[in-house]
């Protein structure tokens, strides 16, 4: 009913229903054919997307199918996680395969002796930290980082966030009188050990309103209060 109703005010020329007709058509194929209209998401333009988005389909709606395997199989995989990796690639979901055994095994041991533990199973991550960042990517979030001499932090923002609102997630008076950003890439942070060392190589960076922020980028607000 709700397409038709658009249909109509299309009809009639309305430039939001123009827009919403063809998203709102692919998506009833879809679901006329037993499909989830996830599937869609690949396919459409970043407009598109909020349009699908915006009609709020169960459908719609990012899956992520975890497989738990004996400690043999976490980093191959069976025959029966491969069948569920190719329904959610068909589904345009994604797989993640842990080992309960391998990730009960780590939580109980020093951090300094996982990473040998894991080369023993085949894996280079633990199963906790592959799907941590799946969900990332489902959700389209990335992390950036603000550091000082006391702490380190974290903040979790939408990807394609500017600077001005990954400030706001800190405080809405950062957002509000937003000046510029310090950025050093997450590499070079990391590669030449710290901001002090980044600035001499000239690794650091100002950047300002329209900046967009990017995956791992180390950052400084400069803000009127």
């Amino acid at each position: 009913r709700r397409t038709e109703q658009t249909r109509k005010r299309a009809g009639a020329k309305d430039k939001d229903s123009l827009a919403q007709l063809p998203v709102m058509d692919a998506a009833l194929a879809l679901l006329r054919d037993g499909k989830p209209t996830r599937q869609l998401l690949k396919t459409l333009a970043p407009d598109e997307v909020r349009i699908l988005k915006g009609l709020n389909l169960l459908t719609s709606h990012p899956v992520l199918y975890v497989c738990n395997v004996d400690e043999g199989d976490a980093a191959t995989g069976n025959d029966q996680t491969r069948r569920v990796e190719e329904l959610a690639k068909a589904e345009g979901a994604e797989t993640v395969i842990i080992s309960a055994r391998i990730e009960e095994e780590i939580a109980q041991m020093p951090e300094a002796e996982q990473p040998e533990y894991l080369e023993m199973n085949g894996l280079s991550e633990s199963g906790l930290d592959r799907l941590i960042a799946a969900g990332y990517r489902l959700l389209d979030l990335i992390t950036y980082f603000t550091a000082g001499p006391k702490e380190t932090r974290a903040w979790t923002i939408v990807k394609g966030t500017k600077a001005p609102g990954a400030a706001g997630v800190i405080h809405t008076d950062f957002e509000r009188g937003f000046i510029r950003a310090q950025t050093i890439a997450f590499n070079d942070y990391v590669t030449l050990g710290g901001e002090v060392a980044a600035k001499e190589a000239g690794k650091a960076r100002d950047e300002g309103k329209e900046y967009v922020v990017h995956d791992g980028d180390v950052m400084l607000f400069k803000f009127n209060t």
